[in-house]
């Protein structure tokens, strides 16, 4: 999924957009295009979907083989099949609408929200979860912080789509129909998501301040230092970003930090909650070893 996301911000920041013309062909009822640099690219982008659709459906398979079975695993390993199915149809609209900005937009919000998905899904296969399964919430105060600071996130991820549909990058290149961009003034745009990307980043670092000053589990101060510097470093880029003029592959760096933020938001939020791990499933080296339940 990471890969996804990236792959399609360098169609976009190359003028790939348009390399493929034709879906799910590339040009003219031919599965590849001409072996110029556009449609390499855009054809490249569509091969990491064809690998990512091979890989989910062999975990779907394996969530449904397992022993014993889990709902959870079969739930969300399906759910990561049908958002790459509804992820491929966007695309194709995509390509048909001449990059709607709208619709480009849209398709990096749901690409993010696939990799949240595969995020889960990868925490849960570690743990134990169902019926019978400790559960324990590590602090309930920050169980609330942690599920609030999803409303100030993706406000942070839409109004950074809203600033990069309305910059420089539209994905078509020269020779190519100049695809539209949002409606917004490209620098007013850019305000409003430094304003809130401002005040996320002070929510996070109030959060890190009131985690380590408090007698919070080991897990909860991993989580949120991940967290702040995530965001930090997000900050930095965007700000240096902007100030020299928008280049592509500082974008594409910022695109980068905004899938690194969007697990880290993620990750954050499944480390509210302490479960045992999987028999056979080694501890990272950032955490403590945790007793696994017998029956």
């Amino acid at each position: 999924m990471i890969l996804i996301v990236l792959t399609g911000a360098a169609v976009r920041l190359t003028g790939s957009g348009l390399g493929c013309p034709d879906w799910p062909t590339c040009f003219a009822h031919r599965v590849t295009g001409s072996w110029s640099i556009h449609p390499l690219i855009e054809y490249a982008n569509r091969m990491v979907t064809g690998a990512l659709t091979i890989v989910t459906g062999l975990t779907f398979i394996a969530a449904w083989m397992r022993t014993p079975r889990r709902r959870d695993l079969i739930v969300f390993s399906g759910g990561l099949i049908l958002g790459i199915v509804a992820d491929a149809i966007l695309g194709a609209f995509v390509v048909y609408s001449k990059l709607n900005p709208w619709l480009v937009s849209l398709h990096m919000v749901l690409s993010l929200a696939m990799v949240v998905l595969g995020a889960v899904l990868y925490h849960r296969s570690k743990y134990l979860y169902g019926p019978g399964a400790r559960a324990e919430v590590r602090s309930r105060h920050f169980l609330w912080l942690a599920r609030l600071l999803w409303i100030p996130f993706v406000i942070v991820l839409v109004t950074g789509t809203g600033a990069t549909g309305s910059g420089p990058h539209a994905g078509g290149s020269q020779g190519q129909l100049i695809a539209r961009r949002l409606p917004f003034a490209f620098s007013s745009a850019s305000w409003v998501h430094s304003v809130a990307a401002t005040l996320f980043l002070g929510l996070v670092v109030g959060l890190f301040a009131s985690v380590w000053s408090s007698s919070a589990p080991r897990p909860l101060q991993l989580g949120v230092r991940r967290l702040v510097l995530i965001a930090a470093a997000q900050a930095l880029i965007g700000a240096t970003q902007y100030l020299t003029h928008v280049p592509a592959l500082l974008v594409e760096f910022h695109i980068a930090g905004a899938i690194s933020l969007t697990i880290g938001v993620t990750q954050f939020h499944l480390r509210q909650s302490a479960h045992d791990r999987e028999i056979g499933v080694a501890p990272s080296k950032s955490a403590p070893p945790v007793p696994v339940a017998t029956s």
